[in-house]
Parts: structure tokens; C-alpha cells; sequence
């Protein structure tokens, strides 16, 4: 995605999936204006139809960010099948291609002949190392990861956060790989089945993790961090050392999940959409509960 300022010429998304899509109506509810790239004048075509239903239907329901009508925001977003139209004045270019290494590496070194030394490139990778997508470039400079909890338009703009090292896999990442390891090893051991484990996380920890983290978590339930850990980390650290290895993902656990996730949701397009949308919704509703507590 690439996005200009608004009255300037624009900011860039590139590619027209979901994490595109999501990006380049983010950058129009804040006025700016977008031109959605792929190499698929049809994939454009079906992304533009796809952002205007969802713009529509949120505001419909009310939940329609920015001050602009959807008519404005949607008047922002414009589709482009050359790369160098596509990227030309902008300020801000989102790659939003699929998770490859050697795609990745190739988009940025087309764009690489034909910025400015002024454009922020922005890759949207949520596990491939920055130093190897960027390496070689002339404007390396100018790159940075700029990863968007899916679904973007739902979470981005908040809350950003800086990584100050380079790791595999972005901070969200690794804590949402850490949990899902260990719920994954609670199935597989038949502790818990998979209906009720995803109840833990929705209607337990996920609760306060709405609004507060881990580690204030911890600072709150005693007489601040120090006084945790004293009465705490021994039985942490017993626990902890119970953990097994990395799960494959496959095997009779994989068909126990599938199956108990099927049971709830089919895992036909229809099934999955609505639930994304409902999904969307609440996260929706959500964001505008905390930032009335925050406000208050």
C-alpha cells in the first residue's frame, strides 16, 4: 500500500490481500490518499469491490473510523497495475506481499530504483528478518517493518511500539507462538479440550489482557513486581520447567483441533466470513470502550 498525504500525491499499498485491503482503508479514514498495487488488474478490481462493502457496512453499523463518509474515504483509494504510477510522489509505501523471503526481496529492490530518498518503505513481514529483506538496497536507510495486528483496521493506529533489536518474529508474534505452543502440548496431553482451552483464554486471561499486560498483571496481583516475584517465581519456575518441546502441528492433535474448530465454526468460506465479521465487530466495539475509559 502506498499513502499520500492528503491534497499531496499519495501513500502506496502494494499487493491487494487482506492485509492490503485492511492498510489502504486505515491510511483513507485518516485522509490520505492510496493507491492499492498488483500486478493483477483483477485482484485490484476485487479488492476495490471488497474495501467498499466493508467501508459501507461499517458505516452502516457506526463503526466507520475518521471523520470522513465513506463516500470521501472510498473517493481515496484507487488501484494501479504499473509499479513505478503506482509509487510516484509518494510518501509511504506498505509491501504487503505473501510471507517469502525472495518475493519480498525483489519487490524492494524494484522499488529501489525508482523512489526518492525521501518515501518511507515499509514492509508488512511479520517473521522475516528486516536486515535480510533490506540488505544490498541504496535507500536501506529509509526501511523499516511495520507490522499490523490482523485485522490492521481493527488495531492499527493505536498503540505502536519499537522493537529496539532485531529478533525473528515481531514481540506480538512470539508471545501469540509462546501461548499457542503451550495450549497446543495441554490438547495434545489430553488436559483440556480444545473448546475449553480457547474459554481460558477468552473469558480469562484474554479478559484483562484487553486492558492491561502481562507484566502489569503480575505488578497488580501483589504488592507491586518485587513482592510477585518473591512470593511467585518459585512456583513459576516449577511450572515452567513442566513445559514440553515444540509441537509439530500435525498428527491425531491436528485432526482433534480441526475437528473441535469446525464443531463451533465450519470451515467453509461462508462460516469463516461471518465469524471474522463478528470477530471485527466486537474488536471494533472494543477499541471505543477503552478509549472512552482512557479519555475518562
Amino acid at each position: 500500500v502506498i499513502c499520500p498525504g492528503l491534497n499531496s500525491p499519495g501513500l502506496g499499498v502494494r499487493a491487494s490481500g487482506l492485509i492490503g485491503r485492511s492498510w489502504a482503508m486505515l491510511f483513507a479514514s485518516g485522509g490520505f490518499k492510496v493507491k492499492l498495487y498488483d500486478i493483477e488488474k483483477q485482484q485490484i478490481t476485487n479488492a476495490l469491490e471488497n474495501i467498499r462493502k466493508e467501508i459501507k457496512t461499517l458505516e452502516q453499523s457506526g463503526l466507520l473510523k475518521g471523520s470522513l463518509s465513506s463516500d470521501q474515504q472510498l473517493a481515496l483509494i484507487s488501484g494501479c497495475t504499473d509499479l513505478k504510477m503506482a509509487v510516484e510522489g509518494a510518501m509511504h509505501i506498505q509491501e504487503c506481499t505473501p510471507e517469502n523471503l525472495e518475493l519480498k526481496k525483489k519487490v524492494f529492490s524494484q522499488l529501489d530504483l525508482i523512489v526518492d530518498d525521501k518515501v518511507v518503505l515499509s514492509s508488512s513481514t511479520s517473521c522475516l528478518l528486516p536486515s535480510k529483506i533490506f540488505s544490498g538496497l541504496k535507500h536501506v536507510k529509509q526501511c523499516i517493518v511495520a507490522h499490523p495486528v490482523n485485522p490492521p483496521y481493527y488495531k492499527i493506529g493505536l498503540s505502536p511500539v519499537r522493537i529496539l533489536k532485531e529478533i525473528d518474529g515481531m514481540i506480538l508474534t512470539r508471545i501469540q507462538y509462546a501461548i499457542i505452543s503451550e495450549a497446543w502440548r495441554l490438547v495434545d496431553e489430553g488436559l483440556v479440550s480444545p473448546s475449553d482451552l480457547d474459554t481460558v483464554m477468552s473469558d480469562g486471561l484474554g479478559m484483562r489482557y484487553a486492558f492491561i499486560g502481562p507484566l502489569e498483571t503480575m505488578h497488580l496481583n501483589a504488592e507491586g513486581m518485587l513482592n510477585y516475584c518473591e512470593r511467585y517465581s518459585e512456583g513459576m519456575k516449577h511450572v515452567l520447567k513442566t513445559f514440553g518441546p515444540i509441537p509439530d502441528f500435525s498428527g491425531a492433535t491436528l485432526e482433534n483441533v480441526h475437528q473441535a474448530m469446525c464443531a463451533h465454526i465450519p470451515a467453509d468460506p461462508a462460516h469463516l466470513a461471518a465469524r471474522r465479521q463478528w470477530r471485527d465487530e466486537c474488536l471494533m466495539k472494543l477499541a471505543k470502550l477503552k478509549s472512552q475509559m482512557q479519555a475518562e
